[in-house]
């Protein structure tokens, strides 16, 4: 098959017309049933070009720079890289993956906050030019081990998400600009653009308007300071599925049009990364421990029993928040989860979910609706793609993050050559290869209570 190199480093199945996500995940069940029943990741890429077609056809004039520590496993970044996305890379780490899959230094920003002076110098080394700048320290940091740097001004924006209590605020704001314009001009460094720091929790579209509105401002700033910027970066926080994108376009393109029409020569670019895997990646864990933490009152049978009258359950599972679920720390919120075979006319429990540590910090999901659980059952989280995926925050001696098994329907994979992108030297490290169910598995049988 085009596309394929003699040495291939991951092993990707290739669904048939008749399998879908669920069997695959039925399948590794199955398969761990007299084993030690470990948790996995099963990563439809075929999602990946999905949303990438997506974005084309609504944002075909913002270049996607894929946030790499929101996913960082060579799969994405081979899939997301032949389909022509650049990357937004927060430490060297990163920027060593990116760079191993063939990604010219032009097509990287290095974007962390706070860099340390040796990570700045490999990426002078390196040739990496485009860095992000929120402050006059890191500024000069950047002069010394960078001078050759481009780079970006970081600015806040302010009240993006009044919901979001635990998202931190980054970036310079608007009334500081003109000092670190002037700072960098005296220091000899180049200042290309401008770039926005947006929640990925933000659902509101009118934060795009607000920040194309202040970028034109600082460009203008720029330019009375002798610099010529010509890069607008919109920064991330397109991964709410309740603001569609077509509904962000339609705000961004407005204000592009009358702030940055295409005469001015600025690139317009964003930072997505959520957007494209969110949803690539579904999340199997083990239930381990069950307790009862209220119980029906004591009393007369009734025909019908009151909330307070129903148990409450509490589950531990084999993954928690210092491990697959570590985003729920910062500011994501964890679907609720289906169960793996279940009728779906079971009667449901008020229920909470938690970590295998112990820990008060280690709950999952605070309440939600499930029918009840025993240990050694299986819950599944759909849209588990965005942070934590492989990351450990509380290693212990048998912690090993959950394997991903990496699969692509025969139609998405035909589809990817019709678009070229298996060409060439293009997802060299792949190894699509039929995939079989288990002979004792034939059916997933994933319901979501009511």
């Amino acid at each position: 098959m085009k596309g394929i190199s003699d040495e291939p480093q991951y092993s990707v199945g290739l669904l048939d017309g008749d399998t879908a996500i669920c069997d695959v995940i039925g399948n590794h069940i199955t398969e761990q049933t007299l084993a030690e029943k470990n948790a996995f990741f099963v990563a439809d890429l075929g999602v990946l070009m999905r949303q990438h077609v997506h974005w084309q056809t609504f944002m075909a004039q913002v270049r996607p720079y894929y946030s790499v520590r929101c996913n960082s496993s060579p799969p994405v970044i081979e899939v997301l890289a032949a389909l022509g996305s650049g990357f937004t890379c927060t430490n060297k780490f990163e920027l060593e993956l990116v760079q191993s899959h063939g990604i010219p230094s032009e097509d990287i920003i290095y974007s962390g906050v706070c860099k340390q002076v040796s990570q700045i110098k490999y990426a002078a080394k390196k040739g990496i030019d485009l860095l992000v700048c929120d402050n006059e320290a890191e500024l000069r940091k950047i002069s010394r081990c960078h001078p050759c740097a481009k780079l970006l001004l970081q600015v806040s924006t302010e009240a993006s998400c009044p919901d979001d209590e635990l998202g931190m605020t980054f970036g310079c704001s608007l009334k500081d600009c003109r000092h670190l314009l002037e700072r960098a001009k005296e220091l000899g460094v180049q200042v290309v653009g401008v770039r926005s720091h947006i929640s990925n929790s933000c659902k509101d579209d009118q934060v795009y308007v607000r920040t194309i509105s202040d970028a034109r401002c600082i460009f203008d700033m720029a330019e009375e300071i002798g610099f010529n910027m010509n890069i607008l970066d919109l920064g991330g926080g397109f991964s709410s599925s309740e603001t569609p994108l077509e509904v962000i376009n339609n705000a961004i393109m407005m204000m592009v049009d009358v702030y940055f029409p295409s005469s001015t020569g600025v690139s317009i670019i964003a930072e997505p990364g959520g957007f494209f895997v969110s949803s690539a990646f579904t999340l199997a864990v083990n239930v381990v421990s069950k307790e009862v933490v209220a119980r029906d009152l004591q009393g007369p049978e009734h025909d019908g029993l009151s909330p307070n009258e129903e148990p409450e359950f509490q589950y531990h599972m084999s993954e928690g928040v210092y491990g697959s679920f570590s985003s729920k720390l910062s500011e994501a919120q964890i679907l609720t989860p289906s169960m793996y075979k279940t009728s779906l006319d079971a009667p449901v429990f008020s229920s909470s979910l938690w970590g295998p540590s112990g820990d008060a910090l280690d709950q999952v999901v605070e309440h939600c609706l499930l029918p009840e659980l025993d240990v050694g059952d299986w819950l599944v989280f759909t849209q588990a793609g965005a942070y934590g995926l492989g990351q450990l925050l509380l290693p212990s001696t048998d912690s090993t993050p959950p394997p991903v098994y990496y699969v692509i329907s025969s139609r998405d994979w035909f589809d990817m050559q019709d678009t070229g992108v298996t060409q060439a030297a293009t997802l060299k490290n792949f190894s699509v290869v039929p995939y079989f169910l288990s002979s004792c598995q034939t059916e997933a049988e994933l319901s979501v209570p009511a």
